[in-house]
């Protein structure tokens, strides 16, 4: 049998850019989809568009609603990340869309799932493109995927958007966000689990995929600066105090070289 992907969307007040997002995960090829929408209790449209989003589609996906209060992002975010049932799970935020109709279909492939799943990739990931506020293409993201992902990937900062990490999702289950940090847990929650694969050694998987559009104007691009405070306490626990000092004198370096 083929993977069930679970794809988790956490809206609030989301009408201006969800239904872009609903429409990417409707147009899917693939019918093994679980979509789970968290909504904080919106107050505009969000819930219209969703209600209209289920009517047309739960026929082909399974389409799950939770509205109630949370306490911010990732909160919401280990609420789906407790109610999924698929096999693999990813986050696709507001305003964010799958990049083509067949991205589903591709991951099942490079997943190679059978019955009793357990031997196999325990992260599929990809690469991604940014979009204005219409969906249109800007640019790639400027940091790429590493041809082998490893939490030492993570020095050099998010290298893999978190909209295009795939993570099964009994293991993905054992690592919930870290509601200490506000604008980067996700950071923190892909060290963590990329730790736990390679120590389970379970197999982690570049796509070689483009797999998200990716909104430009996230909640972390909108919050940059106390975003970047939050990574450098993040990786100062994970590589240490002075490892993570001198990489962001090369940083700082590398930004003045290429001006």
């Amino acid at each position: 049998m083929k993977p069930l992907f679970t794809i988790a969307t956490v809206t609030y007040n989301a009408e201006q850019v969800l239904e872009r997002t609903l429409k990417s995960v409707a147009s899917q090829d693939y019918a093994r989809i679980e979509h789970l929408i968290i909504d904080g209790c919106s107050t505009d449209h969000t819930l219209s568009l969703v209600q209209r989003y289920v009517e047309q589609n739960q026929a082909r996906h399974n389409i799950r609603l939770v509205c109630e209060p949370d306490n911010g992002l990732y909160d919401a975010m280990n609420k789906a990340l407790l109610a999924a049932t698929g096999d693999y799970i990813v986050f696709l935020n507001a305003g964010d869309c799958l990049h083509s109709t067949d991205t589903i279909s591709s991951l099942a492939e490079k997943a190679g799932w059978t019955k009793g799943g357990h031997r196999h990739p325990a992260i599929l990931y990809g690469d991604t493109h940014v979009v204005d506020d219409n969906g249109n293409f800007l640019r790639q993201r400027r940091l790429t995927p590493p041809e082998k992902l490893t939490p030492d990937s993570f020095r050099d900062g998010m290298l893999v958007c978190h909209q295009s990490f795939y993570v099964r999702t009994d293991i993905a289950k054992q690592d919930l966000y870290d509601l200490n940090y506000r604008y980067s847990a996700d950071f923190d929650w892909c060290i963590r689990v990329i730790r736990h694969a390679i120590r389970r050694r379970i197999r982690i998987v570049n796509t070689h995929l483009v797999l998200t559009d990716y909104l430009n104007e996230g909640m972390t691009t909108r919050n940059h600066h106390a975003s970047l405070k939050e990574r450098f306490r993040i990786m100062v626990h994970y590589y240490g105090w002075l490892p993570t000092v001198l990489r962001h004198f090369w940083f700082i370096l590398r930004t003045i070289i290429k001006r």
